[in-house]
């Protein structure tokens, strides 16, 4: 046991190390390439110009209000899409004939574009909070939707019989054995619809309000600041990172019974 815990946590240390490695890499042959001349700052800004940005939003307060809008919209979004997907998802699954009616139409409405849907939202909605948190609900719901609706019809029959010959009532069904099983599912359909989540609130900022890092990048580049577009892209995907990780420890604390890969 400690050696194996030994080799996993040298194994994880030099997965850290190598990422790092590679980051600063690529951030020294960016700096370099645009102080030598290589590539035009004018386009794509420099490491050190956007990490003065940064620290010059941040110390001004400027970022957290334009983030805090961002993170709202994309959060509750984000909670209402995983709550209707994860609901209907089991409604298909429990009912096959519901499923066959209905299964064409979310096909279809799935293999709709939502973000061309966008102006019709904010059309219909307003330029305010709700338009961004439907926006972000019809991207997110279907994603976790067809992982539910997998997730559950996967489950092994077999377990499903043997809970039915003990006794289990539908709610213990749900509770002990469907969703146990369908969490693989639904979490690894959770981290995908973190970005499609953020990409929503962001698009739906970018196309009509007055605040959030969709209004700030549209702004950048409305005066063709590559640095503040830039900037904005890089708080955007540390945001995600951030809500990843906690999604990833969520994870192993309702997937502790799983076993560990080696």
């Amino acid at each position: 046991m400690l050696a194996t815990s030994g080799v996993d946590k040298v194994s994880r240390a030099e997965v850290y190390l190598w990422r790092v490695v590679l980051l600063g890499a690529f951030l020294i042959l960016w700096e370099a390439a645009t102080r030598r001349g290589w590539v035009d700052p004018f386009f794509v800004s420099q490491p050190t110009v956007l990490a003065m940005q940064i620290a010059d939003w941040i110390r001004t307060g400027f970022i957290f209000r334009h983030l805090v809008v961002t993170m709202q919209e994309t959060i509750i979004g984000f909670l209402l899409g995983t709550l209707l997907g994860v609901a209907v998802g089991f409604l298909f699954a429990h009912w096959e004939k519901l499923a066959r009616i209905f299964d064409p139409l979310m096909v279809a409405l799935n293999a709709m574009p939502r973000v061309v849907l966008a102006p019709l939202f904010i059309l219909w909605f307003g330029l305010g909070l709700l338009s961004k948190v439907v926006m972000v609900v019809s991207l997110v719901f279907f994603v976790v939707f067809f992982s539910t609706y997998t997730g559950i019809r996967e489950v092994d029959r077999d377990l499903v019989n043997n809970a039915r010959i003990l006794g289990a009532s539908p709610r213990h069904m749900i509770r002990h054995v469907l969703l146990p099983s369908a969490l693989t599912w639904i979490f690894a359909s959770l981290r995908t619809s973190v970005g499609f989540a953020l990409i929503g609130a962001v698009v739906g900022e970018y196309l009509g309000s007055h605040e959030g890092m969709g209004y700030v990048i549209s702004y950048a580049e409305s005066m063709f600041n590559a640095t503040g577009v830039l900037a904005g892209l890089l708080v955007l995907m540390a945001a995600v990172i951030a809500i990843d990780i906690g999604l990833q420890r969520l994870d192993a604390r309702f997937s502790y019974w799983k076993p560990v890969p080696k």
